[in-house]
C-alpha cells in the first residue's frame, strides 16, 4: 500500500469522525434550536437575501423537492416567509423573518463559542491554515 493510500484512508477516517462528532443529535441540541439543515439554509438566506427554491437547491446540491420541503419547514416554524414571484405566480421566494434572523444569530454565537473553546490552544496560523484547507476541500466538491 502506498503512502498516498494511507493518507487517503486517514483523511476518510478523520472526516467521517469529524462529521459524526460535529453533527450528532446530542451536539445539535446543545448548539441552539436549529437543526443543521435549517441552520445552513438560514445562513444562506442571511448571506444572499431572498432566494427561490431552485437557488437554495443549487446552493446545497439538493433536488428541488428536498429544498422545497426544508423551506416549507422553515416557513412553518416562522423562520422564513414566502414571497410571491411577481414575474411567475407559480413560483415564490423565501426571506428570513426577524425571528429567523434572531434564531440564526443565537445558534451561530453558540457554535462560535464552542469552536472558540475547542480551538483555544491553536495558534492563529493553525486556524487560518485549517480554514484554508477546509475551504479548498469544500470547493473541490463543487468544482
Amino acid at each position: 500500500m502506498s503512502m498516498e493510500d494511507n493518507d487517503l484512508k486517514a483523511i476518510d477516517y478523520e472526516l467521517t469522525l469529524l462529521v459524526r462528532r460535529a453533527t450528532s443529535a446530542a451536539i445539535d441540541k446543545r448548539l441552539g434550536n436549529l437543526e443543521r439543515s435549517h441552520y445552513l439554509m438560514l445562513y444562506e438566506l442571511s448571506r444572499n437575501g431572498t432566494m427561490g427554491v431552485k437557488a437554495l437547491a443549487d446552493a446545497f446540491h439538493l433536488d428541488m423537492s428536498t429544498a422545497s420541503r426544508q423551506a416549507a419547514a422553515l416557513e412553518a416554524k416562522g423562520y422564513v416567509e414566502r414571497l410571491p414571484d411577481p414575474e411567475d405566480g407559480r413560483a415564490s421566494f423565501f426571506q428570513l423573518t426577524e425571528y429567523g434572523e434572531q434564531e440564526l444569530q443565537n445558534t451561530k454565537q453558540t457554535r462560535l463559542d464552542r469552536f472558540n473553546k475547542l480551538l483555544k490552544d491553536w495558534s492563529t496560523e493553525d486556524r487560518q491554515k485549517f480554514v484554508e484547507l477546509l475551504s479548498r476541500l469544500n470547493r473541490t466538491f463543487i468544482d
